[in-house]
């Protein structure tokens, strides 16, 4: 296969470890006390009544002596792509080599499917050799079935016993390592002898707590996005005639899209859990924007960028509400709704179905976005927000606005051109070739994972912290997933899952962007990151997010 001039130059690239890992995987273990779950105690302890309430482990340089027997294990990703999934199984590789030379890495095909299915194959130094620090999961390539039968569960392990199995590491986001967890509980309580460890994936940064403070994919990701969004400003300031919505990735939370706006500084960036916290309307959003709009125009600046993450619809009180109800609905009466041929027929069979708070609020939505929320669902159940295109939703709102405000004959729209252009910025982040902080972060994280499963851990997460310190000063160990657990309805059923993180608004990345956004809505100050760059000083290559930074500062 041919590559790139840099993927080529890149290869040659040795990702930075922990200071516990000078030895390799076999490190010194040191326990904390025991643990237990974020929230909903009793029921996560009464569902996992074997792996809740584990220490806390920390890793420490170990001795140089091989273990005298190999260890296979299986490797899975699960869930979207983000970049450096390639390092945690290079990682993983070498970690498991410094333990005994004769363990053996399987990566199974496709997702979990593929370890169900028994799709596999041997990860081999010469195989890996041609995915070190590239992005992409292509190597076995990713997928988004869930782990979570006794059946699923009984086949894995039949199709771990053929190999030799006895450690399965899952790569994946929130519900993937909440799947990881049950699958634990379900070997420990069958005596089953295969161990199953975590790594936190994630590019829409959700997945991190006092002791995951970050999930990779997040650094590389915004990087690209930011890079675009810089692209896009500097168009915007030289034409000067368009407003450029861009939707960014994070369903559930908005960190992409605050770490966007401190790294590019548009004139609009809306953070989801702010409107959630002061209740804002669509109605109110659109208010606010608009004032924006007429303070620039009467500076004679008809252009602008504004950012908006996808998720953004479930945070506003009223269209949560109609959300929570359309699940429900979607969930009861599928096969009916499934029965009726046309669009118009199911807008109408669901809009007899709403309560009439959410009837009036459906009604008053364009045909198509009415259209677009009761299509295809995500494999919780759930509406697919990512597929609703608000930023539409919003121009054609501000348009209504403007018109209505000239038609009144308001003042305040006198200077103002509205024209307006949209992109969705999503899967250009999520294979780009990791940072350097990915790629080191990335195959510590598969160090630690290999290190798990020396010391004979099950039911935990890989984690790498202090991150914000030069590697030398990274602390590695393991964090039990129980700890990370909570109860949220899925399916119109109570289910165990690893909580999310959303954007806190009393911490220092979001204050940041507070104090700055007045400023930068009615001035011109974007800035532009430009790519990112891995050659160079280490102030350019080698820094953070500034989410992070700011987190830790």
């Amino acid at each position: 296969m041919e590559i790139s001039v840099l993927q080529k130059v890149r290869a040659s690239y040795e990702p930075k470890l922990p200071p516990a890992f000078a030895n390799g995987a076999l490190v010194t273990v040191a326990k904390s006390d025991p643990t237990e779950s974020i929230s909903d105690q009793e029921s996560i302890q009464k569902l996992f009544p074997v792996n809740y309430g584990k220490p806390i482990l920390e890793f420490s340089v170990g001795s140089q002596k091989k273990a005298a027997k190999p260890i296979n294990v299986g490797v899975i990703l699960s869930g979207g792509q983000a970049p450096g999934g390639h390092n945690v199984i290079a990682g993983i590789f070498d970690g498991l080599k410094s333990i005994n030379e004769k363990c053996k890495l399987y990566g199974f095909i496709g997702g979990p499917s593929g370890l169900v299915e028994n799709k596999y194959i041997e990860i081999t130094a010469e195989l890996l050799s041609s995915y070190r620090n590239t992005g992409g999961f292509d190597i076995i390539g990713s997928g988004r079935t869930k782990l979570e039968t006794a059946e699923q569960f009984e086949k894995s392990a039949k199709n771990c016993k053929k190999l030799g199995i006895s450690a399965l590491i899952v790569i994946g986001g929130d519900d993937s390592n909440t799947n990881a967890c049950l699958l634990a509980e379900h070997y420990c309580m069958k005596r089953t002898p295969i161990q199953v460890i975590g790594c936190p994936k994630t590019i829409d940064g959700d997945l991190k707590n006092l002791f995951i403070e970050t999930s990779f994919g997040f650094d590389t990701a915004c990087k690209v996005y930011s890079e675009l969004i810089g692209n896009i400003s500097r168009d915007a300031d030289s034409a000067r005639k368009y407003w450029h919505f861009i939707r960014l990735m994070g369903r559930s939370a908005s960190h992409i899209t605050l770490e966007c706006a401190l790294q590019t500084r548009p004139n609009i960036a809306i953070i989801s859990e702010e409107v959630a916290k002061k209740k804002q309307t669509l109605a109110d959003i659109v208010d606010d924007m608009v004032k924006v709009i007429c303070k620039r125009a009467k500076k004679g600046r008809n252009f602008g960028v504004v950012l908006i993450p996808e998720g953004l619809i479930e945070f506003i009180p009223e269209i949560k509400k109609l959300i929570n109800e359309l699940n429900e609905i979607m969930t009861k009466d599928e096969s009916a709704l499934n029965f009726l041929k046309t669009d118009e027929d199911k807008t109408s069979f669901i809009k007899g179905k709403l309560s009439n708070e959410s009837a009036s609020v459906y009604v008053s939505m364009p045909l198509q976005i009415q259209i677009q929320l009761i299509k295809d669902r995500d494999p919780h159940g759930n509406v697919q927000v990512s597929m609703i295109e608000t930023e539409k939703l919003l121009i054609q709102m501000i348009e209504s606005r403007m018109s209505l405000m000239k038609s009144q004959g308001k003042s305040e729209v006198k200077d103002v051109r509205f024209k307006a252009q949209t992109h969705f910025l999503g899967y250009e982040g999520r294979c780009a070739a990791p940072s350097n902080f990915d790629a080191d972060y990335c195959y510590s994280l598969g160090a630690t994972a290999a290190a798990l499963v020396g010391c004979g851990s099950t039911g935990y997460m890989a984690a790498v912290r202090n991150l914000t310190k030069p590697s030398d000063q990274w602390l590695s160990g393991g964090i039990p997933i129980t700890m990370m657990m909570n109860m949220e309805r899925r399916h119109g059923k109570e289910k165990p899952v690893i909580q999310k993180s959303l954007v806190d608004l009393h911490d220092k990345p979001f204050e940041t962007f507070a104090e700055n956004r007045d400023e930068w809505a009615v001035e011109t100050e974007y800035l532009y990151p430009g790519p990112i760059q891995y050659f160079g000083p280490s102030e350019v290559c080698d820094q953070t997010t500034k989410t992070l930074a700011l987190e830790r500062s």
